[in-house]
C-alpha cells in the first residue's frame, strides 16, 4: 500500500496498436486465472496517492484559427480507494509551466477494469465513471466571466474560489447533460513507482 505521496507521470501513451501487437493470437492471451491476479496486484500497488511529477500537457477539443489542437496545460492528484472508487484532483493552467492556474476540477467515482489492453504487457483497459461528485471551482476573473456566458442556467453567478457542483446537470464546457455521468475510457500502467494514463484519441483534421 501506497503510504505517502508517489511521484508519477500520467504519460501521454499512443493508443496505436502495432500490427504484431494486433494480430496476437488467442492462444497467446493469458489465462482468466492469470488476468484476476494480475490486476489484483495493480490495484494492491495502486491504492494511495499519486501526484503529476511536473506540468502535463494534453490535446485540448478547441482548434486554433489554422485548425490545430489547442494545448490544455494541467496538473492532476489522483487517489485511489478501496472497492475501485477514486478521487481525482485537475488544476488547469493557462501556462505550460503552471504559474497561471485558471481552474481546479474535482472528480469522484469508481473505476470499471475490462482486462488487458494490448499497447504494453501489464497495462489495463479501465473506465472512470464520475458517479460520485463532480465539482468547478474558478481560480481566475477571466474564467469565471468566461463560465457566467457559457454556462449561467441552473448555476449561481460564478467567482474566484466558489466552487459549484455539477454533477449530474447540464454543463455545456464540458458538453455534460442533465442527468448522465462523465465517463472516461482510458489505460492504466504501472512501472516501478510511475503510474501511467492514455492520452486522448483526438481526430486531427485531415490536410
Amino acid at each position: 500500500m501506497c503510504n505517502g505521496i508517489k511521484a508519477s507521470l500520467f504519460l501521454l501513451l499512443s493508443i496505436t496498436m502495432s500490427g504484431a501487437a494486433a494480430a496476437q493470437s488467442a492462444s497467446d492471451q493469458p489465462k482468466a486465472s492469470g488476468v484476476e491476479t494480475d490486476i489484483a496486484r495493480i490495484k494492491q500497488a495502486m491504492l494511495g496517492n499519486w501526484e503529476s511529477i511536473a506540468p502535463e500537457v494534453r490535446p485540448s477539443a478547441g482548434k486554433s484559427p489554422d485548425g490545430s489542437l489547442k494545448p490544455f496545460y494541467l496538473k492532476r492528484a489522483f487517489k485511489y480507494l478501496p472497492s475501485d472508487r477514486f478521487e481525482l484532483e485537475v488544476v488547469n493552467s493557462a501556462d505550460p509551466y503552471g504559474a497561471v492556474p485558471l481552474a481546479l476540477i474535482k472528480i469522484g467515482g469508481h473505476m470499471l477494469w475490462q482486462g488487458p489492453h494490448p499497447i504494453a504487457a501489464g497495462a489495463q483497459k479501465v473506465d472512470f465513471v464520475a458517479d460520485e461528485s463532480y465539482e468547478v471551482t474558478p481560480l481566475a476573473a477571466g474564467f469565471a466571466d468566461v463560465l457566467n456566458k457559457v454556462a449561467p442556467a441552473g448555476y449561481a453567478p460564478w467567482a474566484v474560489n466558489s466552487p459549484q457542483s455539477i454533477f449530474g446537470k447540464t454543463f455545456v464546457p464540458f458538453g455534460l447533460k442533465e442527468g448522465t455521468s462523465f465517463m472516461e475510457y482510458d489505460l492504466v500502467y504501472l512501472r516501478g513507482d510511475l503510474l501511467f494514463w492514455g492520452a486522448r484519441n483526438i481526430r486531427r483534421p485531415r490536410l
